[in-house]
């Protein structure tokens, strides 16, 4: 029998239930949260900085513009991780996990430990499984009759946005450094690349990881409310929908519906070549061949976007093997890209804003100035929590910051990838209050973001002093 809701709450729990609550009155829209950020940072910008008011619109307009490149190999990063996410195989492994746990708060936590593992390999990955498995979750444990607080468990998939993804190895900021030819070297900040051994690879950046999936695995535990305070899957998703569609909201098909042998129009030469497993898996073969000897030559350190992304490809195209398949999968992905392609220009035109009026340069230099040596780190995270609020876009954003952090922390003596991987963080953890990168979660697992984002402001809230203290004593 589930218990009375009128039982003692502990303080955690207490603080996550009363932060939802809020939070669900009053947080717009994903794409009205970009339109308010917009006029904030306008406003700033033209009482803050010489920008006069027109000037600023022409800055915003700009910025809509300037990182399509860097938009492109975004949406890539995410697609190429739903099409991966989406395979039955993986899909059925999912499925297999969430029979796992035999109570609520065991389903958050390991759908929370997946999502940031998965980040820490490819953000889009852990994104989309970490949203799927927080469904499947849901499915399981409403079938098992299991309690379960359905915003947390969704809270729980984002988590690999929220913490690990930066510090891993589809980080924007540590890649970026990494390839040839960057910006950094162009703009005379390095006079040469900033191997991922030095970032992402470098046991500083792997101690803060495991350490903060351990402390965030705990938090997730503490906040889970009773059984008897918690939110099934079927109050956000009608029962009679969940067994009768995909996650995607494709309609569940019998099995070998789809095949050739089933479908006259695919008995044709045409359709036999679309589907064709050996001209799909040769040039797959062909890509991780490419892969795996750009590697052998040029080491961990041949770790950039594009390099992540063409993996990421072919390693797609390789367990789909059918090209039509394939590329259909790609059509579902649209759908959940379609959301951040729509915000990703305003919140470069935010980005326009702040980086043309010399505004994040005002915020970085100001947070920079105060710092020492030994609190370098945690300043250099506040610089980036700060930005990442207003432009979700860790890439973009150390565009424009990375000059002013890695100078600092060269006047400190600090390495340039200590700084990288301190910055990389707060970037990820203010995810947790903008609702940009949770657009494909908030379609695959059909709920709003005013009714998770409580929990998810909860989260980082607790996560402040941990990653002060950790940023603080860990050594590089």
């Amino acid at each position: 029998m589930p218990e009375s809701t009128t039982g003692k709450q502990s303080i955690v729990e207490r603080l996550g239930a009363e932060l939802a609550n809020r939070v669900e009155r009053w947080m717009p829209s994903p794409f009205l949260f970009a339109i308010i950020l917009t006029y904030i940072v306008y406003v700033a910008a033209v009482l803050g900085t010489d920008a006069g008011v027109f000037e600023a619109v022409e800055f915003w307009y700009d910025g809509f513009w300037a990182f399509l490149t860097f938009a492109m190999q975004m949406v890539l990063v995410l697609m190429t991780g739903f099409v991966v996410a989406y395979h039955p195989r993986v899909n059925a492994g999912l499925q297999r996990l969430s029979r796992l746990p035999s109570n609520g708060k065991q389903a958050v936590v390991l759908v929370g430990v997946v999502s940031m593992m998965l980040a820490w390999i490819h953000w889009g990955l852990g994104l989309i499984i970490g949203a799927i498995f927080a469904r499947e979750m849901g499915k399981t444990t409403h079938q098992n009759g299991i309690a379960v607080h359905y915003p947390l468990l969704c809270v729980a998939g984002y988590m690999g946005l929220g913490l690990t993804w930066h510090w891993g190895l589809s980080g924007s900021a540590p890649l970026l450094l990494a390839t040839e030819g960057n910006e950094f070297i162009e703009m005379g900040v390095l006079e040469e690349t900033v191997p991922t051994s030095a970032t992402i690879l470098h046991p500083y950046a792997l101690t803060l990881t495991t350490l903060s999936i351990v402390f965030a695995s705990i938090v997730l535990y503490l906040l889970s409310p009773s059984p008897g305070r918690s939110r099934p899957i079927t109050e956000y998703i009608p029962e009679d929908e969940l067994f009768e569609t995909t996650p995607d909201g494709g309609e569940v098909k019998a099995k070998g519906e789809n095949s050739v042998e089933n479908d006259p129009d695919e008995r044709v030469p045409a359709e036999r070549l679309n589907n064709s497993r050996l001209m799909g898996g040769l040039i797959a073969l062909t890509g991780l061949v490419m892969v795996g000897y750009t590697f052998v030559t040029l080491g961990l350190d041949a770790l950039d976007l594009n390099v992540v992304n063409f993996a990421f490809l072919m390693a797609g195209l390789a367990i789909y093997t059918q090209p039509q398949v394939y590329r259909d999968r790609f059509g579902d992905a649209s759908s959940a890209a379609a959301g951040v392609i729509l915000l990703f220009p305003f919140f470069a035109g935010i980005q326009g804003i702040m980086a043309s009026s010399g505004l994040a340069e005002l915020i970085a230099d100001g947070l920079l100035a105060v710092s020492s040596p030994a609190t370098f780190p945690v300043f250099a995270w506040l610089t980036a929590a700060v930005t990442n609020m207003f432009v979700p876009s860790g890439g973009g954003e150390w565009i424009v910051l990375g000059p002013s952090v890695i100078e600092a922390a060269q006047a400190h003596g600090i390495p340039a990838g200590h700084a990288t991987i301190a910055y990389a963080v707060g970037d990820a953890h203010t995810n947790l209050l903008n609702p940009f990168w949770a657009l494909p979660l908030l379609a695959i697992t059909r709920i709003k973001a005013r009714e998770m984002f409580g929990y998810a402001i909860a989260m980082l809230l607790l996560l402040i002093p941990f990653l002060a203290i950790a940023l603080y004593l860990v050594p590089y």
